[in-house]
């Protein structure tokens, strides 16, 4: 009996997986790259290895290609954080402005540009817990919506190889308002790049020693990190940028990127390069209540309370965003401390589980741990942006249509 039909997969039905990422992205060029990695109770059932890791050069894809996954470095920062909680040095509903005094008189914007802004008083102080699900009223300058993200931009905040680092970054934040009062909506933004500040500033060590000694190491997630060394140079992918009317260009050759040396800016929000199995085990972590092969990084608890749905009022992405960018169709779907949450299947229109949670990153990766099913899924590739093409929610179709025996 194969793996995959031990743990009640249909091997056949997966083979559709490989199938789908040839002929619908790889093949015609829509896609330079695609792994996918399935799990059950940490098993892996299915991995597809498709495409080239750099097509320039013909390199071919391995299991062990290091890929940039922007996004997908949220949750683990979100992790060191709750690490921090459960030994009682930063709570979730501490005022931001405990840890960082210089934002305690920061306004929320009604008139002006950069630099001259009118702001009012918040309603209400800003919580940790605002800037682990996105609520803080803080944004991205890549969105391009409204006077204060052109101050973002102004003034280079997501600059990860600018002349910034962390302290600089929480500096430059003191001095632009709000986009809203703490709470009063959810806006994807830098705020999980603050949670990086927020854990090398409680700990007292820089944030990649944190989650080197905290996660990585624990983990044995030995190719994950904040640049790629010397040993790795090989393995890691090229990343491509979607053209517009069709295909993709060259976005950071593997040979010249920025990511060959460590940034300025560290940052948590998405800042890693790792691979598709050091985040399986990340996942497996996650699925099996915070700890892995011995090694306990949370309480159930702590990740239970996590991939619950934190929004103000139990809402979800969709009667909350503010945001102009999203990693997903969101309806049925709240967040939780450090990523999305699925509450209402039937309002997704995809197969999926209530107390499902996921993410993804700009270069098109993604991540999902199912605790109703006991299964973990890590998509990798590298085409910008993320919103292309509906991957991600074709992927969880053909791999819930290959499951024979359903624990929900």
């Amino acid at each position: 009996m194969s793996k995959a039909t031990s743990q009640g997969f249909s091997p056949e039905r997966l083979q559709r997986i490989d199938r789908f990422l040839q002929e619908k992205y790889v093949g015609p060029g829509r896609l330079p790259m695609a792994q996918f990695v399935l799990a059950r109770d940490g098993e892996v059932v299915h991995q597809s290895v498709v495409g080239q890791q750099d097509p320039e050069r013909n390199v071919p894809l391995g299991e062990d290609t290091v890929f940039r996954i922007y996004s997908m470095t949220k949750p683990v920062t979100s992790v060191a954080l709750m690490t921090l909680v459960e030994e009682g040095l930063i709570a979730l509903d501490d005022p931001v402005s405990r840890h960082i005094p210089e934002w305690k008189d920061l306004g929320v914007f009604s008139a002006g540009v950069w630099p001259v802004f009118a702001t009012t008083a918040p309603a209400r102080p800003m919580q940790v817990v605002d800037l682990m699900r996105h609520t803080a009223g803080l944004t991205y300058g890549f969105q391009n919506r409204t006077n204060v993200d052109a101050a973002y931009r102004e003034l280079k905040i997501e600059a990860t190889w600018g002349g910034t680092d962390l302290e600089g970054m929480i500096d430059q934040l003191s001095r632009v308002p709000l986009e809203f009062s703490p709470g009063e909506a959810w806006n994807y933004s830098v705020a999980t790049d603050v949670v990086g500040y927020l854990v090398q500033k409680v700990a007292g060590k820089p944030l990649d020693q944190v989650l080197a000694e905290r996660i990585f190491q624990p983990l044995k997630m030995a190719d994950t990190g904040f640049s790629v060394r010397e040993d790795q140079q090989a393995r890691f992918a090229a990343c491509y940028e979607a053209k517009l009317g069709g295909g993709m260009k060259l976005q950071d050759d593997p040979a010249k990127s920025p990511f060959l040396r460590a940034p300025k800016l560290v940052s948590g929000g998405g800042g890693l390069v790792s691979t598709a199995a050091d985040y399986l085990r990340f996942s497996n972590m996650l699925l099996n209540g915070g700890e892995l092969d011995g090694a306990r990084i949370l309480s159930p608890k702590t990740v239970r309370l996590m991939a619950a749905n934190h929004l103000p009022g139990g809402g979800d992405l969709t009667q909350m965003s503010r945001s102009l960018f999203s990693e997903s169709t969101n309806a049925g779907i709240g967040f939780g401390l450090g990523f999305a949450v699925v509450f209402d299947p039937p309002k997704t229109l995809i197969p999926c589980s209530t107390g499902e949670f996921y993410w993804g990153g700009m270069a098109s990766t993604a991540f999902w741990v199912d605790p109703v099913e006991r299964v973990t899924a890590v998509f990798m590739t590298q085409l910008i942006p993320s919103s292309t093409y509906a991957i991600r929610r074709e992927l969880r179709t053909l791999t819930y249509a290959a499951l024979t025996q359903s624990y929900g």
